[in-house]
């Protein structure tokens, strides 16, 4: 259906299965639908994310952003404290939602290719007793870094924080656990490493933190708990709109994963892509932004050529002509440009990538 590969952390290329999976259109009351495809995906997110009890899911209209946002404006109280740690676009925009919502947040800011610190976030969790929930991105997709998210979280638990992960890259593509990391609140969307399409986001949490948020949320549309008690009580139910499509789609992305393997075999697939990527690139004269040591297998960030003839817009446009998609940069003080390796994407089409990559370099014939 496509004449090209989008080679982005999302939304990203889909197999022909899953758009199939959209042609039908569905009655938001019968349960065919509520009890046949939402209730089921819940489950299914739940049992993805951890083999431990006590956690449910609740799905939400719009894009992973307004997920985040639902989390933190119907999780936390205005009693509460939020430390955020930054160290790129989407740890910023934690910060800024927490500012829109008026929520008490202190930030930590790192530059956008430093891996955050656990003895720096050890040391204001010990000297800001206020502070009551943690915030961090999983795998930042400014970069392509893949953050502490463990070892953050055992902080949470030693020092009895809630702990808010943003792992809308990194969920279905990187294999974890969510009890054994401490995360107790974990932010995703449809259009990431499940391989679904936009259209809504999902939250995986503690039972019990969902279950004790009536009456916090500070919007109507992106109540937290009115959605999951809504989904609860009504067997699948959404309080507004449900995009139907949409979450058809993901269902089918979901049965796709589990006949890969599970997220195990796709983060295998995934770092195997990613590994094809780095050699062929480094072999055409690209260097990447990150130490290999801290990349995900996510998305990797690569510094611009110096010829003088080098011009992204080109450079995009004559691979997109070739059949891929990739992606600007943008981190502020580095020149570059990020290609992503998830989605329906397998190896043979990252060797395809470095022979078009080779095929235009045309800068170099002004040197």
């Amino acid at each position: 259906m496509n004449d090209y590969l989008l080679l982005t952390p999302g939304p990203l290329s889909t197999s022909d299965t899953v758009k199939k999976a959209m042609l039908k259109d569905w009655c938001t009351w019968d349960d065919e639908y509520n009890q046949g495809v939402v209730q089921a995906i819940r489950a299914k997110l739940v049992a993805l994310a951890t083999a431990h009890p006590g956690y449910t899911s609740v799905l939400m209209q719009g894009s992973g952003t307004a997920s985040v946002e639902s989390a933190l404006g119907s999780l936390i109280k205005s009693s509460d404290k939020l430390l955020v740690i930054n160290n790129g676009a989407y740890g910023e925009r934690i910060g800024e939602i927490a500012t829109y919502l008026n929520i008490n947040t202190h930030i930590i800011n790192y530059t956008e290719t430093q891996l955050p610190n656990v003895t720096d976030i050890e040391a204001v969790l010990l000297n800001d007793s206020d502070i009551t929930h943690i915030a961090m991105v999983h795998c930042e997709t400014t970069t392509g870094m893949l953050n502490p998210a463990e070892a953050v979280g055992q902080l949470a638990k030693t020092y009895n924080k809630v702990f808010v992960l943003d792992a809308m890259s990194s969920f279905g593509g990187i294999p974890f656990d969510l009890a054994d990391w401490h995360v107790d609140v974990m932010i995703s969307s449809a259009n990431k490493c499940i391989q679904g399409v936009p259209g809504f986001g999902f939250v995986i949490c503690k039972q019990h933190i969902i279950a004790q948020s009536e009456g916090v949320s500070r919007s109507l549309s992106l109540d937290l708990f009115a959605q999951w008690h809504c989904m609860e009580k009504n067997n699948g139910k959404w309080r507004f709109t449900s995009p139907t499509h949409v979450v058809r789609a993901f269902y089918q992305a979901l049965v796709e994963l589990e006949e890969e393997g599970g997220i195990t075999e796709r983060y295998k697939r995934y770092k195997e892509n990613q590994h094809i990527l780095v050699a062929g690139m480094k072999k055409l004269g690209f260097s990447p932004l990150l130490n290999t040591s801290v990349h995900s297998p996510i998305i990797t960030s690569f510094l611009s050529p110096t010829g003088q003839g080098y011009d992204f817009k080109t450079f995009y446009n004559a691979l997109k002509n070739q059949g891929f998609v990739i992606y600007p940069g943008k981190v502020s003080d580095a020149d570059c440009f990020r290609i992503g390796n998830i989605g329906h994407v397998f190896a043979a089409d990252m060797h395809r990538l470095i022979d078009a990559v080779a095929s235009n370099l045309y800068w170099q014939d002004t040197v």
